[in-house]
């Protein structure tokens, strides 16, 4: 069993439902026959659509569930689907890259640019320790990893002034 990364738009080509299945063409088959019974991390990329002019898509990593099984697709002999358990969104949306590290080493060149080919696999298998750096970061201050921030209260407003007192607590004091 291997790890791996799905890509699915937010308005998908394929016949993704992220929390029940993943669609894809027999090109993937083999990466994803991998990751059977395995984790896996759904990736949103940049682009929104099927569209090469579509942008919107917020480039990170969202989810991470688990490969059950694979099956054909009925319709579409060159075909499958990947019958998909245990979706968890991620509490912190992960982007690909944070400062200078990428998550998958394989987005990196070794001259520490985008590997812009790589991002053209819908699928790709990662190691434990990637898949598990993407988990800690999508979960960290859940997990007591990192410290949760808070938002500060809004304290623009004009201070709450205490209540006058009603007549008959006035009496009782």
């Amino acid at each position: 069993m291997v790890k791996a990364v799905l890509t699915t738009k937010v308005s998908p080509v394929y016949d993704d439902l992220p929390e029940n299945r993943y669609h894809f063409p027999k090109t993937y088959l083999q990466q994803v026959s991998k990751a059977v019974g395995d984790w896996i991390v759904y990736y949103e990329p940049r682009r929104s659509t099927g569209e090469l002019s579509s942008s919107g898509g917020r480039q990170v990593y969202f989810a991470t569930a688990r490969v059950e099984k694979i099956y054909p697709d009925q319709a579409r002999s060159d075909h499958f689907y990947a019958e998909i358990s245990n979706f968890l969104q991620f509490v912190r949306p992960v982007p690909f890259k944070e400062g200078s590290h990428y998550y998958e080493s394989i987005l990196e060149k070794d001259d520490g640019s985008t590997n812009k080919g790589a991002f053209g696999r819908a699928v790709r298998n990662v190691s434990d320790h990637e898949y598990d750096m993407i988990w800690r970061a999508g979960f960290g201050h859940v997990i007591g990893l990192e410290e949760r921030t808070r938002m500060a209260p809004d304290v623009s407003e004009e201070p709450m002034r205490p209540l006058p007192l009603v007549a008959e607590e006035a009496h009782s004091q």
